[in-house]
């Protein structure tokens, strides 16, 4: 499928401009910038360049931005737009808000598009156009999943409109586009192939609306839907973990059997810049632009399972990463990790080191700084990477069919051996969770899974806004690591940072000001 975006980035834009059928006229011309509906709509070909154009819509790096503003990141510089997401003082009219609805709806129109005019395509393969609609309903909710989950209440808008209407439309409630989203990813799953040859890797399959829709009744606190979905997906037989963490996002690990929906690059024709954006200052002046924070690093127990503040779990504070869960340097580079220019990373204050600490207004500002991502074989071009992103991950659904079991209080062996599978992989090695605990400790394990396997993934702030936790693990300052300076320890804190969470605002986002000047009908979410 790597093949087929050289040409889906024209044809998502020419596609959003579809025109209606021009009378004949001499001074009626065939525009030569778009695809008129005229002569579209015809072949299998013209059906399948459509439904490809909605994967450009899927997201990537701009899901750093998302965890960079949640309790285990950073927005490295005041310069950033997220910078104000962060403290709390962003309103309606910042630039992150509008950016995720307008590609959000970007999604839902092409969606749209092809399943209103799906069926002028004059075909005898019927499995293959319901495959096509089976593909663009699933990215169609996927677009509504998140959208719910930044926004609440939004406009529920199911077919193309005019412009005109689009000025005129209302907010469907949560509750309803949640409706919407289950009954989409129900239907798409019944359309779905399980697997497609290799010409087609990183198409939508059934398994994939299965996951989504665990994920999205998981997020809708729809507890016995989720784990019924996610035990679905267990059962296709079809996925299994990568037997190792630190291989997942390697250009070697792509479309492995862990994988279950990711969005595919290919360097020199469909290519992004995750390297530069988030790489270490020192590797080619990448970016550092989110970065990871000691809230999220002391989070990761021991190799033994014993969290570091257990005075029995052997950790010592002069060699904090030493004997640690192994994903946290999967995760991040830590001081002393070799970087991909062959250089060790160096952040400590004062160490002389190219990644000091606030060394340049680009250097990370908490020692730390992201790995995910971060391939060794991009260092030649860092803003050319053909690396695939990786949405959704066998890992998620094991954790989420656990999570909703736990929610209900059926605690059974089938949810120890579902978190305890991402435990144990081969190279993360955990020793396995006990039977007999709590109800209350499962919660606690299973969250603070999900926390460390799914680290910069981009859906923590989904998460902690779920729990109602980001109350409380928003607010304060920002830490770093901790170094020694004449025997003493130190801990880095982020200058002029004290973050801001406000309950009774801050746990949806406003309805961004351009569209309610456009329209007014949108009304505005409590406290914006």
């Amino acid at each position: 499928m790597k093949k087929q975006f050289i040409y889906i980035s024209l044809l998502a834009t020419s596609f959003v401009m579809i025109l209606p059928g021009c009378k004949k006229n001499i001074l009626d011309t065939v525009p030569n910038d778009r695809i008129s509906s005229e002569i579209y709509w015809k072949t299998e070909s013209d059906a399948r360049n459509a439904v490809n154009a909605i994967y450009t819509s899927l997201d990537a790096v701009n899901l750093f931005n998302l965890d960079g503003v949640s309790d285990i990141g950073h927005t490295n510089t005041v310069f950033t737009a997220e910078y104000t997401i962060e403290n709390g003082s962003y309103d309606a009219t910042h630039s992150r808000v509008q950016t995720e609805w307008n590609s959000g709806y970007r999604g839902i129109y092409l969606a749209n598009a092809v399943l209103d005019n799906i069926d002028k395509v004059v075909s005898t393969n019927t499995a293959l156009i319901n495959q096509f609609k089976g593909e663009a309903k699933t990215l169609r909710a996927y677009f509504y999943m998140k959208l719910r989950g930044l926004y609440g209440d939004v406009p529920l808008v199911t077919s193309t409109i005019a412009p005109s209407d689009g000025k005129a439309v209302t907010r469907a409630t949560a509750t309803v586009v949640m409706d919407f989203i289950d009954k989409e990813l129900t239907e798409a799953a019944a359309l779905l192939p399980a697997t497609y040859a290799a010409a087609d890797k990183g198409r939508i399959t059934k398994g994939a609306a299965l996951a989504l829709k665990a994920r999205a009744d998981l997020w809708a606190g729809k507890y016995a839907d989720a784990a019924t979905a996610a035990k679905q997906v267990m059962d296709l037989n079809i996925y299994s973990l990568l037997p190792e963490y630190g291989k997942l996002f390697t250009y070697a690990a792509e479309n492995n059997a862990e994988v279950i929906l990711d969005k595919q690059f290919l360097a020199g024709t469909y290519a992004h810049n995750a390297f530069s954006f988030i790489g270490p200052y020192s590797q080619k002046s990448s970016g550092s632009t989110y970065v990871p924070v000691k809230a999220l690093v002391d989070q990761y127990p021991m190799k033994n399972g014993k969290a570091i503040t257990d005075a029995t779990s052997g950790f010592d504070p002069q060699k904090p990463y030493l004997n640690r869960d192994p994903r946290l340097r999967f995760t991040m580079y830590v001081d002393g990790d070799a970087l991909p220019s062959g250089i060790l990373f160096s952040p400590t204050p004062g160490g002389g080191g190219a990644d000091e600490v606030a060394k340049t207004q680009y250097n990370t500002t908490t020692g730390f700084s992201l790995k995910k991502y971060c391939s060794a074989e991009d260092y030649a071009a860092p803003g050319n990477s053909g690396l695939n992103f990786i949405l959704l991950r066998y890992a998620e659904v094991l954790l989420t069919y656990a999570e909703a079991k736990i929610e209900q209080n059926q605690i059974d062996a089938s949810v120890l051996d579902a978190i305890n599978k991402v435990r144990t992989r081969s190279d993360v090695g955990l020793p396995a969770l006990p039977s007999g605990m709590s109800q209350a400790e499962m919660r606690a394990a299973v969250r603070l899974e999900r926390t460390l396997e799914l680290a910069w993934e981009g859906w923590r702030l989904f998460d902690i806004r779920r729990w109602k936790t980001a109350e409380t693990v928003m607010p304060g300052k920002v830490y770093g690591m901790t170094y020694y300076k004449s025997g003493s320890p130190i801990t880095v804190e982020v200058p002029s940072v004290v973050r801001s969470f406000n309950a009774a605002k801050h746990y949806l986002w406003p309805v961004p000001q351009n569209e309610k000047n456009l329209n007014p009908a949108l009304g505005q979410n409590p406290g914006w």
